[in-house]
């Protein structure tokens, strides 16, 4: 692990928010997935931060969720009062935020889109995002993530039997 510095439109973003002082973290092998980010931080699967491109009714919506859980598109429609949600394709994800699958942090994307956050992220003080490339991450309390996403907190986990 080294200290890195963030995507350039992360990076930009966080200068914009007065974050310049964020510390990114960046790694050899990659953190696109919640489990490949968890083993390289060493934090609970939990503590990641998933940022989640979905269609609803075709227009693009951000669903930031914990690492340990799968996000219910049933609840996402009911939330957003649409008639379908699906996961969005990932040429709506680049063109949506400018970042691929895999490094789409959690703000500082290309276009403005509504964002849910699940409040499981509330459960640690600290979680881990992506900063915009597979292999950068970031630390933030998941109050101040959710501040600056300008996310609504929503139930939006799909529940285990």
């Amino acid at each position: 692990m080294t200290t890195s510095a963030a995507h350039p439109r992360f990076a930009e973003a966080l200068r914009a928010l007065g974050l310049d002082d964020l510390p990114t973290r960046s790694f050899p092998e990659a953190t696109r997935t919640a489990a490949e980010a968890a083993a390289a931080i060493g934090c609970e699967l939990s503590q990641i931060c998933k940022s989640l491109i979905f269609a609803a009714d075709g227009v693009p919506v951000l669903v930031l969720m914990d690492g340990a859980s799968r996000v219910d598109v049933e609840l996402v429609r009911r939330e957003l009062a649409a008639g379908k949600v699906t996961r969005a394709a990932a040429d709506v994800v680049r063109e949506t935020t400018g970042y691929a699958i895999g490094g789409v942090p959690p703000f500082g994307h290309r276009t403005r889109t509504t964002v849910l956050a699940d409040r499981s992220l509330l459960a640690h003080d600290v979680v881990w995002a992506a900063a915009g490339t597979p292999h950068t991450v970031f630390p933030m309390a998941p109050a101040d993530l959710v501040k600056h996403a300008d996310a609504t907190l929503v139930d939006v986990r799909e529940r285990t039997a």
